[in-house]
């Protein structure tokens, strides 16, 4: 079957959805094997490339959406640091302090959507960049937006436009009641359509089943989007998932190999979760088939040092790189 997987992925065909299920039952003894799978497919869509990336929590909590993972939403009891949106200037010196370690730089807001003067002083922070106060590839963050947003943004600057879906259309009203699927769809597709580059992922480890694991995964390719961002479930305590297991490391390297045989072409990107659920066994990452990651700080979870992730992409042989 793996023979199968690679094979198809070499030809950008995905698995099909019973080809996709039997290899997320496969049992840990096939580690070796799986490692083997990926990094094949990796190294031929990626070479030895590794795209970098770095967020700043530009404005934190009381979100007014549910979702039973996140620690800024204002309906979860968490007592997290809480702050409006940050000043354009200080947005920018965040990110000229990454610019060593990142192609893109994220600037990532919490609520449904910004207002009209929260846009209006992202697109400054944007025109900051444009005007060379940073050199990363600016990337937003910022919730549900109409394609006159978008086009807004992208004449300031904005390169990229991160909106995961989080979990699996059939999954998604046990994830959140607040907002729906399809809104989180049309946002995806607004920015593309805006011409923006689009980063569309989601969270694993919530309480979803194997076969929507999968689910999500084809729904992304379906998209289309130039980047996967991979996050597993760091609990919360005052969560409604704030209880559960953190995913098994075995169970995260079938998922980021899954996702390389489904998105053979794509940059796969691991990002909330890589510290606690991979520990000192970061390698595995990239060997499951992710060829980027966040590095830095992350939102309301620890995130890895810069230093030592370019010290280990450097002993795996992989180079950092700007596209």
């Amino acid at each position: 079957m793996l023979s199968t997987l690679v094979e198809k992925a070499l030809h950008n065909i995905p698995p099909t959805r019973e080809e996709a299920y039997h290899f997320l039952i496969l049992p840990p003894t096939r580690l070796a094997d799986i490692l083997r799978a990926a990094s094949e497919v990796r190294r031929h869509f990626k070479g030895d490339t590794v795209v970098l990336c770095t967020i700043i929590n530009a404005k934190s909590g009381r979100c007014s959406e549910d979702c039973i993972f996140c620690a800024q939403s204002a309906y979860h009891a968490t007592n997290i640091a809480v702050w409006p949106l940050k000043p354009a200037a200080e947005i920018a010196a965040a990110a000229r302090a990454n610019a060593p370690v990142s192609s893109y730089f994220g600037i990532v807001t919490s609520g449904h959507s910004p207002d009209e003067y929260e846009l209006a002083a992202i697109e400054k922070t944007l025109q900051y960049a444009a005007a060379g106060a940073f050199p990363q590839k600016p990337c937003a963050s910022l919730g549900i937006l109409s394609e006159a947003a978008f086009a807004r943004l992208k004449a300031a600057g904005l390169r990229r436009y991160h909106h995961n879906l989080e979990t699996a259309r059939s999954f998604f009203p046990r994830l959140c009641t607040t907002h729906t699927y399809d809104e989180r769809v049309a946002t995806v597709r607004a920015a593309q359509r805006a011409g923006l580059e689009t980063c569309v992922g989601g969270i694993f480890g919530v309480g979803e089943s194997l076969e929507e694991r999968a689910e999500l995964l084809f729904e992304i390719r379906e998209l289309g989007p130039d980047s996967v961002p991979l996050n597993f479930l760091v609990p919360i305590p005052g969560t409604p998932v704030g209880d559960r297991s953190l995913l098994s490391l075995f169970e995260a390297v079938k998922i980021i190999a899954l996702t390389r045989f489904i998105l053979p072409d794509k940059d796969i990107k691991v990002a909330g979760g890589r510290l606690e659920v991979f520990g000192g066994d970061q390698a595995l990452v990239f060997l499951a088939g992710a060829n980027s990651i966040i590095t830095g700080d992350l939102l309301t979870v620890k995130g890895r040092h810069p230093e030592d992730d370019l010290r280990l992409i450097a002993n795996l042989g992989l180079r950092p790189v700007s596209e």
